[in-house]
């Protein structure tokens, strides 16, 4: 073993030594839930002076924060006897909430229906459906007391299943509950007593709830920071203190905000509450995959975009500021980590193409340029525009372009007089199309083309490569 192997296998065995937790066996995989690892973020960080740490919640089993709650709320319902063997257990969810119910109710022997929005991602849907839950899916653009919002669905479907219960995330106080007798108190410890701000989400509010109680119970100073999506009221709704009547709009972060106030939310225990928009928060989602490693949702690109706010306006060392990375960017590769997607949604900067990019992704079966001599008749020039369904060509005289025509030009003096079908192109043709190199960037060529211009040569190290029309540039730019 090489010195530097060695070094490795030490400082592995380091690590592991320093962790508890599967040093023995489980019962069941609902003993994995909670203790997630509380991590330093370190690049996203640069140039901020006061620490910041995720609670890394996708370590979880079922990937999200909303393990915590499935088995709760499920023991609730049996102890109070509403839930009994062979039931059916109904939730409206955005995904995780109903993978966090499946697992558990996957060891007990329950059935399970979720109604989810239809903005919400794929992967969640078949998540669901790989633990044998029935999905159904419900419109987003709907008032939240509409009969087809997910909700109000979910309530009508288990009054009227024999034997079914609805787990009631919204308004269930097991929900803030598991968050104080186990997420609070594993902050508390694992910061030492040392955290200063905990900055989190609300969706049904439990998190942020429940944690802000416990950790305001061991010490009131401890700020509690809540972000929200723009389209969401929950923050205005904080800042009317319940009195005002925001109306929401549509928004693409999954999980967290709503268009009314959650029973499970307690606005009194939030200190601040920011809103961000999905473009922010995706951008950040984004980072902390690609810069420290932690692939991460876009609710919680949105919490840490909130964390990193509160952590320069800090700009203090002894500070203690602990972000939510709340589930897996698993649930959303068809989503914020798919650049096309990202780009339709205005989300993503476009590439930045050059008129080499356009010419290579032209239509199959187009020469790179179709071209007519100065001696050519005009007949023989409309027949080339009709033969490679193309409206302009340039007149090239060798490696020179002398000219240009354009189908409605001719076609428009042909029929006012016939005999200019046998006249020479040099003698009717338009001034030449400009010739600019294959490097230039898409935005700057764009200005030159014009309905009297309506196309550029492209030339590299001095040959020309072809022939680029204000045709082929809007379709580049809207496939791109």
């Amino acid at each position: 073993m090489t010195t530097t192997a060695r070094e490795s296998a030490a400082t592995a065995a380091a690590r592991m030594s320093q962790h508890e937790r599967h040093r023995r066996p489980y019962e069941s995989v609902l003993d994995t839930i909670g203790w997630t690892p509380l991590i330093r973020l370190n690049r996203v960080t640069r140039g901020v002076r006061t620490p910041v740490y995720g609670k890394a919640e996708f370590f979880n089993p079922g990937g999200s924060v909303k393990d915590r709650i499935g088995l709760p709320i499920i023991e609730r319902a049996e102890r109070e006897g509403t839930l009994k063997p062979g039931g059916t257990i109904v939730e409206g969810t955005s995904g995780n909430t109903g993978v966090g119910l499946a697992i558990a109710a996957a060891l007990k022997g329950y059935r399970c229906i979720f109604t989810m929005p239809d903005k919400m991602s794929q992967e969640k849907v078949r998540l669901l459906k790989a633990f044998g839950a029935e999905v159904i899916i419900t419109p987003t653009a709907v008032p939240p007391d509409h009969p087809d919002n997910y909700v109000m669905m979910a309530k009508r479907i288990a009054k009227e299943t024999p034997n079914a219960i609805l787990a009631n995330q919204f308004y269930n106080e097991a929900n803030p509950e598991a968050h104080y007798a186990t997420t609070g108190p594993e902050l508390w410890e694992q910061t030492e007593g040392r955290i200063t701000h905990f900055v989190a989400a609300a969706g049904t509010g439990g998190t942020i709830t429940g944690v802000g109680r416990y950790l305001k119970e061991k010490n009131p100073k401890i700020r509690i920071v809540a972000g929200d999506p723009h389209g969401s009221i929950l923050a205005e709704m904080w800042k009317t203190k319940g009195k005002g009547h925001p109306e929401g709009a549509p928004y693409k972060v999954e999980g967290i905000g709503q268009d009314k106030v959650p029973g499970t939310l307690d606005l009194s225990v939030i200190d601040d509450y920011q809103t961000v928009s999905d473009r922010d928060a995706f951008a950040m989602a984004r980072r902390l995959t690609r810069e420290e490693g932690l692939f991460v949702g876009g609710s919680a690109g949105l919490i840490t975009h909130v964390a990193l706010g509160v952590a320069k306006e800090l700009d203090d060392p002894k500070a203690f500021v602990v972000t939510f990375l709340c589930d897996t960017g698993e649930r959303y590769l068809s989503k914020l980590y798919n650049d096309e997607w990202m780009r339709e949604n205005q989300m993503l900067e476009p590439e930045k193409g050059t008129l080499a990019t356009v010419l290579g992704v032209k239509r199959g079966g187009v020469p790179a340029m179709v071209s007519v001599a100065p001696g050519s008749t005009v007949r023989q020039a409309i027949g080339l525009m009709q033969q490679h369904d193309v409206s302009q060509l340039p007149v090239m005289d060798g490696t020179n372009c002398v000219g240009s025509v354009s189908d409605w030009a001719l076609s428009g003096k042909s029929v006012e007089s016939a005999m200019l079908l046998d006249a020479t192109v040099s003698d009717i043709m338009d001034p030449p199309f400009p010739t600019v190199e294959a490097n230039q960037p898409v935005e700057s060529v764009a200005k030159l083309l014009s309905k009297t211009n309506p196309a550029v040569l492209v030339r590299r190290d001095g040959k020309t490569e072809g022939i680029v029309t204000r045709s082929d540039l809007l379709q580049f730019m809207m496939n791109r």
